[in-house]
């Protein structure tokens, strides 16, 4: 029996959750070898419908939000399409990433494998900062030292696959991305770090609760695989440090 998913915030209106590595949001012709999903989980761990309102990737980790009314998930719908929802993603990147850097470069949809190479390239904008580095006595690649970097990633825009895209285009790929990475490096990581997971994890979202009216700011933790390796690498200082969320009805914050 599958494990309850971390609540991180739950109202009348909405739930937060922390969504696992390699498990998909919801039922997807692309991977037809899921037998589970998020929506289904959570469904029967409230015992309520769920909505949700944006997507991770399967292999990314972190906050997901879901309504629990279609009225809510279509204004929480409306505010991630418009940009309302401030986005923030950790990446652990091959290479010294850019101090700073804005990452203006549209992108084509995605169908599998490919782009749809008929459909014209959408606007695509991230802004990405290195907060941290290590450099590991070993030989990865053609170097004697294997570098990595620690990355802040904020995505202006929501095209599928658009951080892993962005940061493999300027050079620097995400540990774990088979997609878009680098295969030595990955089984590096899995093998000698234990952590064969794509190190990509949604760790801060910010918005204007949908009834209230008010600011919401939710922080995700990491999982124990990610845990493992900031602590390895001396980057504890950048683990998210989650406030504790209320778990309540909404009618009681407004009473309180």
């Amino acid at each position: 029996m599958s494990q309850p998913l971390p609540i991180l915030y739950q109202d009348d209106h909405l739930v937060a959750v922390h969504k696992p590595t390699g498990l998909l949001v919801h039922r997807s012709p692309l991977a037809s070898d899921a037998e589970e999903f998020l929506v289904q989980r959570l469904r029967d761990q409230l015992g309520q419908r769920v909505y949700p309102v944006h997507r991770l990737d399967r292999p990314t980790s972190g906050i997901m939000i879901l309504a629990l009314s279609s009225q809510i998930a279509s204004r929480l719908g409306e505010a991630f399409s418009e940009h309302q929802i401030d986005k923030r993603y950790l990446a652990v990147v091959r290479g010294i990433g850019p101090v700073e850097q804005r990452i203006d470069r549209p992108l084509r949809e995605e169908d599998g494998s490919r782009p749809k190479a008929q459909m014209p390239a959408m606007a695509a904008i991230s802004e990405v900062r290195r907060l941290d580095g290590v450099e590991l006595p070993v030989q990865v690649d053609r170097y004697p030292q294997a570098r990595y970097s620690l990355m802040s990633v904020h995505p202006l825009t929501g095209r599928r696959h658009q951080i892993r895209r962005h940061l493999a285009g300027i050079g620097y790929p995400i540990i774990g991305d088979a997609k878009h990475g680098k295969g030595n490096h990955n089984r590096f990581f899995r093998d000698q770090l234990d952590c064969g997971r794509l190190l990509l994890a949604a760790t801060h979202l910010s918005f204007e609760h949908p009834v209230e009216r008010t600011p919401l700011s939710l922080v995700c933790p990491l999982d124990a695989c990610m845990t493992r390796l900031f602590e390895r690498f001396g980057w504890n200082a950048h683990l998210p440090r989650p406030v504790v969320a209320p778990v309540f009805p909404s009618s009681e914050v407004a009473s309180s």
